[in-house]
């Protein structure tokens, strides 16, 4: 486990340099972006400059969580500061809303009074934001597949990427036909992307928050893999959740023969060594039982009623 932690601090650390460096290079574009758009009386420009100044914000949020995520377990937080993470990706997918809204709004007032846009400019600032956009992509993309800090960090910027080619397309549309409502008709594009992808985030922090169980786990199948493993003969309270994204825990109750302790320690390693490398759980607590329980109830409800605590359990079916 101490390996284990000094490999994830190191992975932090790199992942950090790499959103200092995105986020030093975002902040000096959009100075430059914004300039240019209101010269240009663009909205595809300040539409990508406004997205480039929430994506500094971006960054330095998912900076700092990945910082604190470093920090050790203690009394008070005993599974340490992972969720961190998947606070910093709720408040950035929540951000990508709002910004949608904002182009949303602006690009239908530009629709109904299209003004006129400097197509050169458009053109030759959408360029340089590509080629911005898609190295401060590319530093963040590393490890961001199981991170969803991260990914959250990494949508942003290929939000940017996107506005930049949207950006690159009205200039030309604009300089060809001359009509400037490709400007905010790019922009609205742009808007519909970035929803979708906050929202694909903004849906997967809120099941880690619920501890819901991860969506490539199949809970049935799980039991029928439990029950191959050598010494189990029946599981129930079940529960499979996720401190965040690649950090997946698992507790259950374990039915074996009435067998000594030194036997049932065997069976919990082949157990936690079966679903580490099956499914990458990387905790896995579990309570031996030989008598006294009903292996068919696969998950309990924990609810309060009264002032007194009731534990429900319910016989598993396939849905």
């Amino acid at each position: 486990m101490s390996h284990s932690h000094q490999h994830d601090a190191a992975g932090n650390g790199n992942s950090r340099a790499r959103l200092a460096l995105s986020l030093l290079v975002t902040l000096a574009f959009v100075v430059f972006e914004a300039i240019a758009g209101i010269y240009a009386n663009s909205l595809a420009l300040l539409t990508d400059a406004a997205h480039n100044l929430t994506d500094v914000l971006a960054l330095a949020l998912s900076w700092w969580a990945l910082r604190l995520a470093d920090q050790p377990s203690h009394a008070g937080k005993t599974y340490g500061y992972h969720r961190a993470g998947i606070l910093a990706a709720m408040v950035n997918s929540s951000t990508l809303v709002v910004i949608a809204i904002g182009i949303f709004y602006e690009s239908y007032r530009r629709l109904l009074e299209p003004p006129p846009v400097a197509e050169d400019i458009l053109m030759t600032v959408g360029a340089a934001a590509f080629v911005v956009n898609g190295l401060t992509a590319w530093l963040v993309s590393h490890g961001s597949e199981h991170d969803l800090n991260l990914r959250s960090a990494f949508v942003h910027l290929m939000g940017d990427l996107f506005s930049s080619v949207g950006a690159v397309a009205a200039g030309v549309a604009i300089w060809l036909t001359g009509i400037n409502w490709f400007d905010p008709l790019a922009s609205v594009l742009i808007g519909l992307l970035i929803v979708w992808n906050a929202w694909t985030i903004l849906r997967e922090t809120v099941e880690i928050l619920l501890e819901s169980t991860p969506r490539d786990i199949d809970m049935s199948q799980v039991v029928r893999d439990l029950m191959q493993i050598e010494g189990v003969r029946g599981v129930h309270d079940l529960h499979v959740w996720s401190i965040s994204k690649s950090l997946r825990m698992l507790s259950a109750h374990i039915v074996t023969d009435d067998i000594p302790i030194s036997q049932g320690v065997l069976i919990q390693r082949r157990v936690n060594n079966f679903m580490g490398e099956r499914y990458s759980i990387a905790h896995s607590t579990l309570q031996l039982e030989c008598e006294g329980c009903e292996p068919d109830l696969l998950y309990c409800d924990i609810t309060k009623a009264n002032g007194h605590t009731r534990v429900d359990c319910h016989a598993g079916h396939d849905h």
